[in-house]
């Protein structure tokens, strides 16, 4: 990226002055730089990302806008790890970002179109000659570039780093973490990926992520799941299957235990491995999300879109099954079948609460007796204890973790 950086600067030309043979950068290139990239109109933009992803000027391969891309997620990713800017994570507790610079690249290069509007996909896209017109459409389109380039300029080359004009899309581009400090536990979760599903949350929420619940840490156990995230506020649950696919959604919602659908269109479901992406509503039905425990005539587990027994994405109570359907798509999301196999085998599960925590939750978490009055008065008359008293977790203190 260094280079690229440098080919960037190089490519300003200062009026009545030669740029000769010298190979050091002039400090009006530099300033020019700066203010083209971060602050010009479109062309003054693209102009300098042209150069920056070719030497030569002209039209580029698919490939070459692939490599920037990749040099570019990878740079945010070291720059915001090097600063101890990642707020809580780092590249210890969460999954190697190779495949995940990867992924993200992927996803924004297949937002890349032809003059007649065609996307072209896989190999082709690679070997396509895109002219600067289209890349300037592409940069429009995909504000997460401008948002990379921002972010190295600023925090990598450590300049305007602290003007107080920065958007929400930097501030919030990586929650605080909280919950995996001293736990030894890797999230499914790689950076890029938490930049990429952070960036479809509403934006009161993208400020905290909050662990809930692990499988590893909690156990591998359904009544586990729903007393770790029920009436916790809006959250974000990813699974891993037995052949190592990720993915997961968002509930904009509590969740409740009950047999009606609940949440609203803001859900989403994902996929994070073998490739990243965001599936939203499509407004064919309200099938948002179904949370539901010990019933006889219902189906008993947690599902989110499509329907009763053919759900995009499935747990049953029965722990450590799922399903997900969609032939060819899930109607609620319009997400393919997101698991390798449709019937799959949960190998871990994370839930991440998304926002502050409802205040319901901060005063107290209660158990079963804390609702039910009667029970507890019951259970003093018959001279028996609170045994559950002592298996409550502490609610921990509202400290960020350390990088």
């Amino acid at each position: 990226m260094t280079v690229r950086l440098y080919s960037g600067m190089k490519s300003i030309d200062l009026p009545g002055k030669s740029s000769g043979l010298s190979e050091q950068i002039a400090k009006e290139q530099f300033v020019i730089f700066m203010s083209d990239l971060l602050k010009g109109n479109a062309d003054e933009k693209i102009t300098i990302i042209m150069r920056m992803i070719s030497k030569t000027e002209g039209p580029v391969k698919g490939k070459q806008i692939q490599e920037f891309t990749e040099d570019l997620i990878m740079s945010v990713v070291h720059v915001l790890n090097y600063r101890k800017e990642l707020k809580g994570w780092n590249l210890e507790n969460t999954r190697d970002s190779a495949s995940g610079v990867k992924a993200l690249a992927s996803q924004l290069l297949s937002e890349l179109k032809l003059a007649d509007g065609t996307k072209p996909v896989g190999p082709q896209l690679l070997e396509t000659t895109f002219n600067p017109s289209a890349i300037a459409d592409w940069v429009y389109r995909v504000p997460q570039v401008s948002v990379f380039l921002s972010v190295v300029i600023r925090q990598g080359l450590h300049v305007l780093h602290s003007i107080p004009d920065q958007t929400n899309d930097i501030l919030n581009l990586v929650p605080r973490c909280k919950g995996m400090k001293g736990r030894g536990l890797v999230s499914l979760f790689d950076i890029p990926s938490i930049i990429y599903i952070n960036s479809h949350l509403p934006v009161e929420l993208q400020h905290k992520w909050q662990l809930l619940f692990s499988s590893r840490l909690h156990g591998e156990s359904f009544s586990q799941l729903c007393g770790h995230i029920v009436n916790k506020g809006p959250c974000i649950l990813i699974l891993k299957d037995l052949d190592g696919f990720l993915f997961g959604g968002f509930a904009s919602h509590s969740w409740e235990v009950k047999p009606q659908f609940q949440g609203d269109n803001r859900c989403f479901l994902f996929s994070v491995f073998p490739s990243l992406a965001v599936y939203t509503y499509t407004g064919y039905n309200d099938h948002f999300m179904y949370l539901n425990s010990g019933q006889q005539t219902m189906p008993n587990g947690l599902g989110m879109g499509g329907q009763h027994g053919y759900f995009g994405l499935w747990i049953d109570s029965d722990y450590g099954k799922g399903h997900s359907k969609a032939k060819p798509r899930c109607t609620t999301y319009n997400s393919p079948q997101l698991s390798a196999k449709e019937d799959f085998t949960l190998d871990a599960m994370e839930v991440w609460a998304v926002g502050d925590v409802p205040e319901s939750v901060t005063k107290g978490k209660k158990s079963i007796l804390d609702v039910d009055p009667q029970a507890q008065a019951l259970l003093e008359m018959a001279g028996k204890g609170r045994h559950s008293e002592g298996l409550r977790e502490p609610i921990e203190e509202d400290e960020e973790d350390e990088n």
